[in-house]
């Protein structure tokens, strides 16, 4: 079969993060999307992170799946050449600052007067309208804003904030989700419409029900390390050979399950033990007798013997356990790629899986502008014309 989005052509327009990665996860089920850069200005998301032999790594997972193409769109040439690139597209990414790509002719009137089934995904840190909508915005003040960051760390320590992209990764899926509903809408309406997302919103979606809490109870959520209000034990544990593991007792039966492996019975018939709650209360007590427990023991015994007693524990991995895990092998969770290069890359693959028309990660991310020429070639422009757009800077 083809893939699901075979036949959808993307533009991304987008820089660090959240737009190339939504991006990133269209190309993964087989849209065409070509990426966008300025002839002297890369995204930047090629210099950030660890380089192999000046080849910046982030870049080829971000990057995967694209064309890569050249256009300087604040020039007048440049932008009339994305409104050709953009007159049988499907979805446009875009993540500048709110009235940039007005001020430069490419708003959505004017995108929508050149091709009205166009979905224009616009993705900015504090959306399109209201008091902050200018701010420049990054993933980092996301978590700042959105609960996530003063919800995190321990209880006498300062908010703390992932050290990854986070909020731009959990805009990248909802930017997708968001497309593909626009898409169903334009496959019953005809037209194309706006998406509108702000990094601060999607993450805080995420954050569970900090606002009904406080809505209904004045109740803020605390910082409380590993553990958590709704139950316990739940927390990371030091086993005796250094190594850590992780324990949830969401349901009541794997909380009494825990204690019986750890030789603790009695906890069990307590009154507090029947409630999460109630266990939560109790968390000094409870993380003892667990801590203690795991470490007079090694990692794996600890793995071991929890599953055995069908309890619920996670090793606390780092990415060379992950590369050796049976499970992760088992569901083709990491993806050997071929780049031209670095030879090949192994990289995440397709967060999940499709039994009929899965997802492929086909190359990693391609060089800069290594597309333009062959893209603008299939809008008519001959080799001469392109010579003297490049000699003027406009690709």
């Amino acid at each position: 079969m083809s893939a699901p989005l075979d036949g959808v052509k993307v533009v991304d327009l987008a820089t660090l993060f959240a737009g190339p990665l939504a991006a990133a996860f269209l190309a993964d089920f087989g849209a065409d999307v070509i990426k966008v850069e300025h002839p002297a200005k890369p995204d930047p998301a090629r210099g950030h992170g660890p380089a192999k032999d000046g080849v910046g790594l982030w870049w080829k997972v971000l990057g995967r799946n694209k064309r890569t193409v050249t256009l300087n769109l604040s020039d007048p040439e440049g932008a009339a050449l994305l409104r050709r690139l953009l007159a049988d597209a499907d979805v446009l990414v875009e993540n500048f600052r709110p009235g940039t790509l007005e001020r430069w002719g490419l708003g959505p009137a004017e995108l929508h007067a050149v091709n009205p089934r166009l979905v224009i995904a616009r993705i900015s840190g504090f959306g399109q309208v209201g008091p902050y909508a200018r701010r420049p915005g990054f993933g980092t003040l996301a978590e700042a804003m959105s609960g996530f960051a003063a919800a995190t760390g321990e209880p006498d320590g300062p908010p703390t904030l992932p050290p990854f992209g986070l909020a731009d990764s959990v805009a990248a899926l909802a930017t997708a989700y968001a497309v593909m509903l626009a898409l169903r809408s334009r496959d019953a309406s005809g037209t194309g419409q706006v998406v509108d997302l702000a990094i601060i919103e999607p993450i805080m979606a995420m954050l569970g029900p900090q606002i009904t809490w406080y809505d209904q109870i004045g109740y803020v959520q605390p910082r409380l390390g590993n553990r958590s209000n709704n139950n316990a034990p739940r927390n990371t544990y030091r086993c005796a050979d250094g190594r850590w593991v992780a324990v949830s007792t969401s349901a009541q039966s794997i909380a009494e399950r825990v204690l019986r492996l750890v030789g603790r019975p009695e906890l069990v018939d307590e009154p507090w033990f029947a409630t999460g709650s109630g266990r939560a209360a109790h968390a000094d007590e409870l993380d003892a007798a667990v801590g203690a427990w795991v470490a007079a023991r090694g990692r794996d015994e600890v793995v071991a013997a929890f599953e055995e007693a069908q309890a619920a524990v996670a090793p606390v991995y780092d990415v060379r356990d992950i590369l050796a895990d049976p499970q992760y092998a088992a569901l083709g969770t990491v993806h050997t790629v071929p780049d031209e290069e670095l030879g090949e890359v192994r990289m995440q693959n397709v967060p999940f899986r499709l039994s009929s028309t899965p997802g492929e990660i086909r190359h990693a991310g391609r060089r800069h502008g290594q597309d333009t020429d062959a893209v603008l070639a299939a809008l008519g422009l001959s080799a001469a014309e392109l010579a003297a757009l490049r000699a003027r800077g406009v690709i």
